[in-house]
Formats: structure tokens, C-alpha cells, sequence
């Protein structure tokens, strides 16, 4: 009979000691990343809608509202890639500031660059969140893997795109039954009250009205859907 050499014994105790304590590291990393997956499914589309592609096709599919103040579609494709680029690029304000309309006067007021630079601290915000939800689920991801737990990889990824059609699902049907109470209610949220209220006749409303947003958010969370779905799929033939 063979008997196992005493540092071959004390390896498999050290094994058999660090399993049980590694546990609730795993179990963590597991939850963090299905925690991540919605966050980060959610603000990679809002990037995406955040593009001078989605104003365009928003502009020229049937049925999108023309501006009673005299805005063409020409027009608006000139405007709103300005306000695209002062959020996504972190411009200063006198970029906006010092844009003009033919006749010498301003094409944003006071108030909607204040707004504007409201919009652009939140938007700066929300994109380190989603950096940092990327970071936390590659390296999450890394950790299940590494100590091969591939099965509880699977689950927090179903997991969380579960969490993600879930979230959408009640977002959705909030925005579709009543989205007035829905676009104030994420006003409400992220800006100080009265600094987002407009004129119709204001650049910003005739560049963006809110059927602009409606379609933005049945896109952010169509895409973010379509998503978790594909990864919900994978991990189930996983």
C-alpha cells in the first residue's frame, strides 16, 4: 500500500481549507456581475441613441412631428449634432453659447444652457458608472473563471439579464401607460426644479420634442432587451 507523503497531505489540507474560505469571494464576484450586466447593458445603448445615426433616422421616419416654428428637417440635422457633441465630447458651454441663427441671435438661451450643462454633468456621471460596471464585470467574469466556476458564471449572467428584462419590462410599461409622469418623474430626478421647463417655441423643444425621448427610451430599452435576451439564451445552452 502507497502512502501519501506528508507534504503531499498538508497540500490537499491548504486546498481543502482555502475552498470554503474563497466561497463568499466567488459568491460576491457572482452577484457583482449580475448586477453589472443591466447597468452596463442600459448605458452602452444610451451611448448609442446619444449619436448623430439615431437623430438622424428619429428625423426622417414617418410620423415624427415637423416644427410649427419653421425648423426643416435640414435644419435639424445642422442643430442637434451641436448639443450631441457638447455632451458626448465635454466641450465648455460657450460652445453652445456661441452658436447663432442667421440673424445674429443666439440659438440657445440662458436657460437651456444651463440645462445643458446640467445634462452634461449627469451625462459625464452615468458614463463612469458604466466604465465602472464594465470594469466590475470583466473582472468579475475573470474571477469565476479562474476559479473554474463556470456554472455560477452561467447563473449570474442569466441572472443578470434577467434583472435587465425585468427592469425594462417596468420601465416600459411606466413609459408606454404614462409617460408624462414618467419624463417628469426622471426630470425630477436629475435636474433642479424649474431648470428643465421650456417654451415650445425654445431650440431645445423644436430640436428635441418629447416624442424624440419617447422614441429614445422604447430604443434604450428595446436594445438593452434584445440583449439580455441573446446572453439569457447563450447561458441557458451553456
Amino acid at each position: 500500500m502507497k502512502l501519501d507523503s506528508p507534504s503531499a497531505l498538508v497540500h490537499d489540507e491548504a486546498i481543502t481549507a482555502a475552498a470554503p474560505r474563497s466561497l463568499p469571494l466567488v459568491s460576491l464576484a457572482a452577484w457583482l456581475l449580475s448586477l453589472a450586466v443591466p447597468i452596463l447593458l442600459v448605458l452602452i445603448n444610451v451611448r448609442l441613441v446619444m449619436s448623430p445615426l439615431f437623430v438622424q433616422i428619429e428625423y426622417q421616419r414617418p410620423g415624427f412631428p415637423d416644427d410649427i416654428f419653421g425648423f426643416t428637417r435640414e435644419d435639424r440635422l445642422t442643430y442637434a449634432p451641436y448639443a450631441i457633441a457638447y455632451l458626448i465630447d465635454n466641450r465648455d458651454i460657450s460652445y453652445l453659447g456661441n452658436l447663432r441663427f442667421e440673424d445674429g441671435s443666439p440659438l440657445f438661451n440662458s436657460r437651456e444652457l444651463h440645462h445643458m450643462r446640467d445634462v452634461q454633468t449627469v451625462t459625464r456621471y452615468a458614463f463612469v458608472v458604466g466604465i465602472a460596471a464594465g470594469v466590475i464585470a470583466a473582472a468579475c467574469a475573470v474571477t469565476l473563471y479562474r476559479a473554474r466556476q463556470t456554472a455560477m458564471l452561467r447563473m449570474a449572467l442569466l441572472r443578470g439579464a434577467l434583472m435587465t428584462l425585468i427592469a425594462i419590462g417596468v420601465v416600459i410599461v411606466l413609459a408606454v401607460v404614462g409617460w408624462q409622469m414618467f419624463f417628469t418623474g426622471f426630470h425630477q430626478l436629475f435636474f433642479s426644479e424649474g431648470t428643465w421647463y421650456f417654451l415650445t417655441s425654445d431650440t431645445l423643444i423644436r430640436l428635441f420634442p418629447e416624442q424624440f425621448w419617447f422614441d429614445a427610451a422604447l430604443t434604450i430599452g428595446g436594445l438593452s432587451a434584445l440583449e439580455a435576451l441573446v446572453i439569457w439564451r447563450i447561458t441557458r445552452r451553456g
